[in-house]
């Protein structure tokens, strides 16, 4: 009786471990139901309908006209619950604002070869727009050295602003018109990531380089001198200077102003910098300097003796531009090509500024509403006498340490430009050009950072080999040269990755469902007689397809020379194929899925099986239009890695291996 006793036991015993293993096994294919069953993905126009929907109707709320008018000016938002404590804050920070910008604003105008007052309408319309669609409370518009460097350093090939002041103007306008376009064209379809193609290394490269060209070019406004090349690389530009100074007189009072008041600017900015409380004095300088030299130059009358003047600024309000602007003739194709160029370096300083004060106040920027409003600023501002405005990290700085709440600061710092047009330009009649040069030269150590370069260095070569392509080609070519060879590095970079994607072997860390790289953790352990294979490509197409089908063949091969030696049944027999998001294959192609056709067809010749675990949505979609998962076998394609192991471990043939 006790034997009988004990065969029931044993036969109960049995018969709980099968229907657990049987339960484990309908759990593992009604979750990889869930993969096969999956809906249809949306295709691309529902992709561009959710994207325009999603920038110009708040999130979370119905779409009807008060929406859309919210989205897309959030100021009807947060206007409803602005308070006059803010508007005093923002008051102050306006006026701090405005008096750095305006003697900023016509330095800029002349680098870009421009009249002075088309700085100061710079200075009003795009500050105004986008106040009303912009998201960012700190970012200061207006014009910046950097983007009126590149507009004269490619405009001024095409037309000469000093045979031709009124074509290179309208050629301005509608490089300004282009860059709005592009712009708001990058937020509505959601194209950012083309900004990011110039990457931080190489903005860091670029602003350093341009910051020197800058620097070397205010030496006309120091010096005094009448003819300037018109090239901006390093060589020709000290090339002219030596000239001028060899053939053609030159008045040493033009370069003492400039030193005397540059010296003044840079001992602001440190004492600024020193202390927090005295953030206004850095602000508030140019704008002495500019009055104070103005006053000495009118009783001294020192520009009988030399001192070049601005002389005459046309005073008013700004005049419509609309009829000016060139959407047809010979140049159209070159300004749409500097407003394409115009446009990403805007939209990375600008966004890149924004953030980091975001950050600072612990709020979200929306990069793409932000473009999408910078891209209005400047179709509204070509529209109206101003060129390409964007974020001004100098200016922010000042802004965000006056204590700014909202945007209304850039409201009240164009008020404030438009009563200086009508009221103090003709005060301005006297100012020396030289003083212009200084409060250029004072804002320009902030854009080289040679520390941040460094650190580029140690952590990436590649980065640093676009930053220093981006540095030389601004320095000894031009602007458009140094962003050509960053951007083509940034491309290598990214093909290189595309075209060689890491193929990893995995394994299972012990007492984990979890499984790594079993080279950066050599503690994984392998399991038998099968091989999972991870694919470290957002998208698995023709750059890299084949590549991809090689070496996964290699590694089968690998795996199957080392187990030659070993017992009997230690042969590869499954491939598993980890397509989850871990290694984050989005996509596929044709070719993508050709090369996994392939792999199938070469596995079932060496008598080993294929699985699949986690394809992500668009993937397994494919998959499944194409008939692979037919060929590969609905059971094979499983949610998780682990659930694919023990699949493959339960249906091997002679396995006596029940877990690894």
């Amino acid at each position: 009786m006790g034997s009988v006793h004990v065969d029931e036991t044993i036969f109960t015993a049995v018969e709980l471990q099968q229907l657990h293993h049987q339960d484990l096994t309908n759990q593992r294919v009604e979750r990889a139901q869930w993969v096969l069953k999956s809906p249809e993905p949306p295709g691309p126009w529902q992709k561009l309908l959710h994207s325009v929907k999603a920038i110009v109707f708040p999130q979370g709320k119905k779409y009807s006209a008060v929406s859309f008018f919210r989205g897309l000016f959030p100021i009807l938002s947060w206007g409803r619950s602005y308070k006059a404590s803010k508007f005093k804050n923002d008051l102050m920070a306006g006026l701090t604002l405005a008096s750095l910008s305006i003697p900023q604003s016509i330095g800029y105008a002349n680098l870009a070869k421009l009249d002075p007052q088309y700085g100061l309408y710079t200075s009003i319309v795009p500050p105004l727009v986008y106040s009303l669609m912009g998201s960012s409370r700190e970012l200061a518009i207006g014009p910046v050295a950097v983007v009126s460097l590149l507009l004269s350093s490619l405009l001024q090939k095409i037309e000469d602003p000093t045979v031709n002041p009124v074509a290179y103007r309208n050629l301005v306008f509608t490089v300004t018109f282009f860059a709005g376009i592009f712009q708001a064209a990058f937020g509505i379809f959601r194209l950012g990531f083309l900004v990011d193609f110039l990457s931080h290394a190489a903005i860091v490269g670029f602003m350093g380089g341009a910051a020197i060209v800058i620097g070397l070019q205010q030496l006309k406004g120091l010096l005094g001198i009448s003819k300037f090349t018109t090239n901006t690389d390093v060589i020709s530009v000290l090339e002219c200077v030596f000239k001028s100074i060899i053939h053609e007189p030159w008045y040493p009072l033009n370069i003492v102003l400039g030193c005397a008041f540059l010296i003044f600017l840079l001992i602001a900015r440190f004492i600024g910098k020193k202390n927090k409380k005295l953030f206004w004095l850095p602000a508030i300088a140019p704008l002495i300097s500019v009055v104070l030299s103005t006053l000495i130059v009118y009783f001294t009358k020192a520009d009988r003796h030399g001192v070049k003047i601005v002389k005459h600024i046309k005073s008013g309000l700004m005049p419509s531009s609309a009829d000016q602007l060139q959407l047809t003739g010979p140049h159209v194709g070159q300004a749409a090509k500097a407003g394409l160029i115009s446009a990403i370096i805007a939209l990375a300083e600008a966004i890149a500024v924004g953030r980091s004060f975001a950050s600072i106040k612990g709020y979200h920027l929306d990069g793409n509403k932000d473009m999408m409003a910078m891209g209005c600023m400047n179709i509204a501002g070509s529209l109206s006498s101003c060129y390409v405005a964007t974020g001004s990290f100098s200016r922010t700085a000042v802004n965000f340490s006056a204590g700014c709440e909202t945007v209304v600061s850039n409201i009240v710092m164009a008020l404030t430009v438009i009563l200086s047009l009508e009221l103090l330009t003709r005060l301005l009649y006297f100012t020396p050009t030289a003083i212009l040069a200084s409060i250029i030269l004072s804002a320009l150590p902030g854009l080289i950072d040679i520390n941040e370069a460094y650190h580029i260095w140690k952590v990436d070569k590649l980065d640093f080999l676009a930053c220093i392509g981006a540095f030389l080609g601004v320095l000894f070519a031009s602007a458009e040269i140094g962003l050509l060879l960053a951007v083509s590095v940034s491309f290598a970079k990214i093909l290189i990755n595309a075209l060689r994607p890491g193929i990893e072997v995995l394994g299972r860390l012990p007492r984990s469902d979890i499984f790594c790289n079993i080279s950066q953790y050599p503690m994984a352990i392998k399991t038998p007689s099968i091989l999972i294979i991870g694919i470290n490509s957002s998208l698995l197409c023709f750059a890299n397809a084949n590549s991809v089908r090689e070496r996964v063949m290699k590694w089968v091969t690998k795996e199957e020379d080392d187990t030659d030696e070993k017992e009997k049944g230690t042969n590869i027999q499954h491939v598993i194929l980890d397509m989850s998001s871990k290694f984050n294959v989005m996509n596929v192609d044709t070719s993508g899925i050709l090369a996994l056709e392939e792999i199938h067809k070469k596995l079932l010749s060496h008598g080993i099986e294929l699985a699949v675990a986690n394809p992500r949505w668009q993937v397994i979609h494919r998959l499944k239009l194409a008939k692979l998962v037919d060929k590969i076998g609905e059971e094979r394609i499983l949610l998780t890695v682990s659930e694919a192991v023990d699949a493959c471990l339960m249906n091997s043939k002679g396995a006596g291996v029940s877990s690894c």
